[in-house]
């Protein structure tokens, strides 16, 4: 059985697109994630992923996920609400100044708390100035995303008002998947 799927990419091209969300209030904090854990990355993917069907990565082998924390320039932040991860944003600087926003989301308890804006406005303003933090890289050009008919509802308005523009939209034919959460049955109200 298969699924139709939509997929929008969207970009800025100037650091003067990025419309900051406010910050929510409470103990928020975002925090890069130094210390390259394929451990901890597949924990965020799964956490945040499986109830909206992130499952591109769920084969990967425990090199293939280090290969993708240790990739020179590639970032993780990560937000933290009272100390719990909350989600996170993962940015892939490519060579030509163009950054991809490979990743981004919330885990399902701490989605519609307004963290969402924040993180990725945190998010995409350090795309921005990833050529600051990588000398030898040009300078950021483009930061650009995609989002699909299978994400939360919200996300596509969240990236229209922080300022991403569409430039391309493709429609496909997916196998159906089950929501798989952090583990089997996750995904499932109680």
């Amino acid at each position: 059985m298969s699924i139709t799927v939509t997929t929008w990419s969207l970009e800025q091209t100037s650091p003067d697109d990025l419309r900051p969300a406010a910050e929510p209030a409470g103990d928020i904090r975002i925090v890069r994630a130094e210390e390259p854990s394929p451990e901890f990355s597949r924990f965020l993917y799964t956490a945040v992923g499986g109830d909206i069907r992130w499952t591109d990565r769920l084969g990967l082998t425990y090199a293939q996920w280090r290969e993708i924390v240790e990739r020179p320039g590639a970032e993780i932040w990560v937000a933290y609400v009272k100390g719990t991860p909350a989600g996170y944003v993962e940015l892939d600087p490519q060579d030509d100044g163009v950054v991809e926003i490979v990743y981004f989301g919330l885990i399902p308890a701490f989605r519609g708390r307004r963290i969402g804006g924040h993180l990725l406005s945190y998010g995409v303003a350090r795309a921005w100035d990833l050529a600051d933090r990588w000398p030898g890289r040009p300078g950021t050009k483009r930061v650009w995303l995609h989002t699909c008919s299978l994400d939360g509802e919200h996300a596509m308005d969240n990236y229209l008002r922080r300022g991403f523009r569409l430039f391309d939209t493709t429609v496909t034919e997916e196998p159906e998947t089950e929501n798989l959460g952090p583990w089997p049955g996750a995904a499932r109200s109680e």
